[in-house]
């Protein structure tokens, strides 16, 4: 593969490769397996790259962390992220991510993979998702290759959807099938349940018994 492509097109597969490898990111060699090319001249790559997303003014860069490379946004557009899960449309959630949130509320700790394995299709803007509303947060690593992130809920989750405790969530046989669409619908309610409260919380005083 690397005598048919130039180094531009192998950067451009890079980039997808770290996109789509998530929170995860990858290692030099593995990145060099999928490209077909020596772990020396990827880890080069992989440093031109990230020069060249800082001379850019990217609004990612490439970090490197415990070995694993990955895509991360700049520390200094932190402010808008917050102000993004601050706003109005915070408080709605997708099917996919309620779907995602009730795997990792009933399994956690749980790593992506399992989670892709339980709803049969990629997870990874859902997790994003609820991670920028800090329902869900990081709680360790998985001792499998590559040391995969596990998943848990936050306060933020019990607070967000009403709950005392996770024991405060129904008990259910399974997250297959029925079980799953059953565990979605419950936190879909709870969700609804809390909109209404926060609409009623707002509503005029006048003409309320």
């Amino acid at each position: 593969m690397g005598n048919r492509l130039n180094y531009r097109q192998i950067k451009s597969i890079i980039e997808g490769l770290l996109f789509v490898s998530g929170d995860e990111g990858l290692d030099a060699k593995q990145i060099a397996e999928v490209v077909g090319l020596e772990t020396k001249v990827v880890v080069e790559l992989l440093r031109d790259m990230a020069e060249e997303f800082r001379r850019e003014g990217r609004g990612i860069q490439i970090v490197e962390l415990a070995g694993a490379y990955q895509l991360t946004t700049v520390p200094e557009h932190a402010p808008y992220f917050e102000r993004l899960a601050q706003s109005p449309t915070r408080s709605s959630l997708s099917q996919a991510a309620l779907e995602t949130l009730a795997i990792i509320a009933y399994k956690q700790p749980i790593t992506r993979v399992d989670i892709e394995e339980i709803r049969g299709v990629k997870s990874d803007r859902a997790l994003q998702t609820l991670i920028a509303k800090q329902l869900i947060e990081e709680v360790g690593r998985a001792e499998a290759v590559g040391r995969p992130i596990l998943y848990g809920t936050t306060k933020q989750f019990l607070d967000y959807f009403g709950l005392a405790s996770l024991r405060d969530l129904p008990e259910i046989g399974s997250l297959d099938g029925a079980g799953l669409e059953e565990e979605t619908r419950f936190l879909f309610e709870k969700l609804e349940a809390r909109q209404l409260t926060i609409d009623d919380i707002a509503a005029p005083e006048e003409g309320r018994e």
